[in-house]
């Protein structure tokens, strides 16, 4: 695991390129180089936005292997923070004294401090909490919505240096729409993929495999799911995260959907779960219930654990080779 030391030391070297690595969500991860004046332009974006100042404290508790982790310090060195470096685990509040500015964290990060009071009561007081690297629960969103200061679920990747577009979470503001920060830009192409021009932090315009909305004001998207999360079964196309997204608050054990070829569908939906075998056929029974006939999971198999990348989020290409051994 990358240091800090390590990070600042390829910081500050003559090269104008770093590399960061990408989460491998969809499949192998890869190396890329990008450039450290794209980084802190990104930086200086988020900085103002969230309207941080010199002298406030950010914490970092993600590795610095990933573009996560990389942008907390390019933030704390270009916007001059103070930064609270502490060792990436699940409960990253554990040891915390003083109450972070900002932070950024994964929802199992922020569930988990949900779950020790102490934990809880200084994210509540962490004045911008931004929350990348997977979906957020509804059950976790509800929790978060009460909270007094700021909290944001963040849309980017790699390829544009962390996040490009912010979602309020908590108060007032709360939305489910995504707005984009300042000098980018947002469409749809042919696929209804979002595309994405954000020339201060990706030199070329990036077509993603996103499916997205666009709110009616054109301006501000929300997410439907992956193009390459498409079961094609029967003739009908199921995207996978809105299968996932109503079985969320009804199943209590970690699960993830996914496909197996089938001969009479073409492919089936299929949904792993940790837990015993035993447990199956509750599940059919709630999945039959929550959702659409065609959506049924045909196959409901018991693994030890759900794959996840290196950054937490689910590991699709592993889930579906598993599907295909059980």
């Amino acid at each position: 695991m990358l240091k800090v030391e390590d990070f600042l030391s390829q910081w500050h070297n003559e090269s104008h390129l770093i590399e960061v690595q990408t989460s491998g969500s969809t499949g192998i991860p890869k190396r890329m180089m990008v450039e450290k004046r794209r980084m802190e332009a990104s930086a200086r974006i988020t900085c103002s936005f969230l309207g941080l100042e010199e002298g406030d404290t950010a914490l970092l508790c993600m590795p610095l292997d990933y573009i996560a982790g990389k942008m907390v310090v390019v933030r704390a060195i270009t916007c001059k923070l103070r930064l609270i470096a502490v060792e990436p685990s699940s409960h990253p509040l554990k040891d915390i004294m003083v109450t972070p500015t900002f932070a950024a964290m994964v929802p199992l990060q922020v569930f988990n401090s949900l779950q020790v009071p102490r934990e809880a009561e200084i994210l509540r007081n962490i004045k911008h909490l931004i929350i990348g690297g997977g979906a957020i629960d509804a059950t976790l969103e509800s929790q978060l919505r009460e909270f007094p200061n700021a909290v944001w679920s963040t849309y980017g990747m790699t390829e544009t240096l962390s996040h490009i577009a912010l979602r309020r979470i908590s108060g007032e503001e709360a939305s489910l729409w995504y707005s984009p920060l300042e000098g980018v830009e947002i469409s749809l192409n042919g696929d209804n993929c979002l595309v994405i021009d954000a020339p201060a932090v990706c030199k070329e315009r990036l077509v993603t495999n996103d499916i997205a909305e666009l709110h009616h004001d054109v301006r501000r998207f929300r997410i439907i799911g992956r193009k390459d999360n498409v079961i094609c079964s029967g003739g009908l196309k199921i995207q996978i995260e809105e299968v996932e997204r109503l079985l969320r608050p009804l199943l209590p054990y970690p699960f993830i959907v996914t496909k197996r070829p089938d001969p009479r569908l073409g492919e089936a939906v299929t949904l792993l779960y940790e837990g015993s075998a035993a447990l199956g056929k509750d599940i059919d029974g709630i999945c039959r219930k929550a959702l659409p006939h065609h959506w049924v999971p045909r196959h409901i198999l018991a693994i030890d654990h759900i794959p996840l990348t290196g950054t937490g989020k689910p590991a699709r290409a592993e889930a579906e080779k598993m599907a295909l051994t059980l």
